[in-house]
């Protein structure tokens, strides 16, 4: 079993940034790749970034990248988003996820575990 923790979340005005936290316990975190899932209210969960188990590869959503930067920290095994420039349209639920594998996925179901959340709300 793999506990996630998200953190980090808040209400902040467009343009400005956030970074969120994900801190993992049980598992070893350095056999997992990690992703960063978001889900606005009415609409599917959707995918946002992820990065390798080695750490050496990440993958963004095309509505995100240039702005946001996922990043792992194996001796704190903790994941970040760090979310720049932030939209109105990135307001949503912000998940973590692992997958006991090399690579992420861009799909939810792929993953084995999960946190409970973080709100971020951008206002415009």
């Amino acid at each position: 079993q793999v506990q996630l923790v998200e953190f980090g979340g808040g209400l902040v005005q467009a343009g400005d940034s956030l970074r969120l936290s994900c801190a993992a316990s049980g598992r070893t975190f350095s056999n997992y790749a990690m992703g960063w899932f978001r889900q606005a209210p009415g609409k599917e969960r959707e995918f946002v970034a992820t990065i390798t188990r080695s750490g050496g590869s990440t993958y963004y959503a095309d509505s995100v990248q240039g702005r946001f930067t996922i990043s792992r920290d194996d001796a704190k095994n903790t994941v970040y988003l760090q979310m720049n420039s932030l939209k109105y349209e990135d307001t949503a639920v912000y998940y973590c996820a692992a997958r006991a594998s090399r690579l992420g996925t861009r799909r939810p179901y792929d993953y084995d575990y999960w946190g409970q959340g973080t709100q971020v709300t951008v206002s415009s």
